[in-house]
């Protein structure tokens, strides 16, 4: 079986993310989503929160699982027998950052990674953005799933 991991916060998982996990869902035959636990980072959204929106979004593809981990990526990927990170690239930028991480993977624990152009579509979209965007009360109805969308709004509009 071939197995390929989609890592990231998803703080709020984005219409970029799942054009990702969807393409890599028709080359593997499992992807597992998996959601970062980084206790020193503020975030919108907790764990459990993102993990039940991603959830939702990618129960169409029938291929896809979520899960969490805490600490190294290729530790996460050697317990759970995963021999494949993919990550998608937005830019030259994104390249230059995610090369060096694939290379420390793939020396720290043999697990190679698969980078994917992101669609044109979303080159410029980040979670970070969606947030600010949001904060200031702009509209990312397109930017995200519908059930991010109306999540954010009701999270926004708390005092």
């Amino acid at each position: 079986m071939r197995r390929a991991v989609c890592p990231g916060s998803f703080d709020p998982v984005t219409l970029g993310h799942l054009d990702i996990v969807e393409r890599a869902s028709k080359i593997y035959d499992e992807v597992v989503v998996a959601v970062l636990v980084n206790k020193k980072k503020s975030s919108l959204y907790t764990v459990e929160e993102r993990m039940a929106h991603l959830t939702e979004v990618t129960a169409g593809y029938g291929n896809v699982k979520v899960d969490s981990f805490y600490g190294l990526l290729v530790d996460y990927c050697r317990t759970q027998q995963i021999p494949v990170i993919v990550k998608g690239l937005r830019a030259i930028s994104d390249f230059d950052y995610e090369l060096q991480m694939a290379q420390m993977n793939h020396g720290l624990a043999g697990v190679e990674t698969m980078f994917m152009t992101t669609n044109p579509l979303y080159s410029f979209l980040s979670s970070s953005l969606v947030k600010e965007v949001a904060t200031f009360g702009g509209d990312v109805s397109g930017l995200v799933p519908e059930l991010v969308h109306t999540s954010l709004l009701e999270r926004m509009a708390r005092p």
